[in-house]
């Protein structure tokens, strides 16, 4: 490796051949920081020990584990630890826990992607189920996308260097967007906080937005429903309440008689005369102004159906 590159640019290593999941968002979290930092990077692929002697940062090659020089290896004998789930980490992780929160900007933003993404990531990598599958059916995650990314035993044209960093350039979008979700949803949950300590009758909450809310709804165990805007149709919502984050069973369904039901048929059962549709599995019903909406959640929280 010529030196002259070391000197202008951090040398991000990790190793050639196969790649996954593990080593791509390491990859990419690694790219974002240097770039916030304004600094040029170039990522090497190998596993010659004197190439990654000199890089700068080192992560899921090299047999070593060390957060101050910037080795982030869990294959050695012995792993690297664990996250604060009790999964054991991989090279996103260990790249994770030390840079997370500065790539964020935000300290529980980055706790909030730890425990989405990247616990998830590490599982993965070292072969530990999150899930139990009830049907001969899996969960699409996302490691079964860059899986589709690694070149097929057909392709002979396709570099497995040049689908890795393809891959690296779709994790940092998908990190970016995580990143501003988590921030976001943040500031989501300090107004839905706000909203429920000035609601009266905490078994109906109405927001002034449309907020992300199922996390720190399970946290109120009075509220039933929620009335919000929609700003795709200036419409007003009333949505159903989940019983817990895990699952799609609501603390109560709107009344089975609305399910499926819209217009004129919906206004005459329930005798709102601006309803616009219930969704059939009884998690949704729409009316056409805020004080239609609430009459609607008003009526579902006193009926018994």
């Amino acid at each position: 490796m010529n030196q002259k590159i070391k000197k202008s640019k951090k040398i991000l290593v990790t190793h050639n051949g196969s790649f996954h999941t593990d080593d791509i968002f390491a990859a990419a979290t690694l790219s974002i920081l240097l770039t916030k930092k304004g600094e040029q990077y170039e990522i090497i692929r190998t596993r010659d020990p004197e190439s990654i002697k000199i890089g700068d940062y080192v992560f899921d090659v090299g047999g070593v584990y060390d957060e101050a020089s910037n080795r982030f290896d869990h294959h050695q004998i012995g792993g690297a630890g664990k996250g604060p789930e009790g999964i054991e980490y991989s090279s996103f992780g260990l790249v994770w826990k030390k840079f997370g929160t500065e790539v964020c900007e935000n300290e529980k933003a980055a706790q909030i992607i730890e425990k989405k993404l990247v616990a998830p990531v590490d599982a993965h990598d070292n072969g530990m189920d999150l899930v139990k599958n009830i049907y001969d059916v899996s969960l699409y995650a996302i490691q079964y996308f860059f899986f589709s990314m690694v070149p097929t035993w057909r392709e002979e044209n396709l570099s497995k260097d040049e689908m890795f960093l393809q891959s690296v350039d779709i994790a940092k979008v998908v990190l970016a967007r995580e990143i501003a979700q988590a921030k976001d949803n943040i500031i989501a949950q300090e107004a839905i906080i706000e909203i429920y300590k000035n609601t009266t009758d905490k078994k109906i909450l109405i927001f002034d937005k449309d907020y992300p809310s199922a996390e720190v709804l399970h946290s109120f165990p009075e509220t039933l429903f929620v009335v919000y805007p929609r700003s795709t149709d200036n419409t007003w919502g009333v949505k159903a309440v989940r019983g817990d984050t895990t699952s799609f069973k609501n603390r109560k369904n709107l009344p089975a008689s609305w399910g499926g039901l819209k217009d004129e048929e919906l206004q005459k059962v329930t005798g709102v005369s601006d309803a616009v549709f219930c969704h059939r599995v009884l998690f949704m019903c729409v009316a056409k102004t805020k004080e239609g909406a609430i009459k609607l959640a008003q009526i579902a929280v006193e009926s018994k159906e």
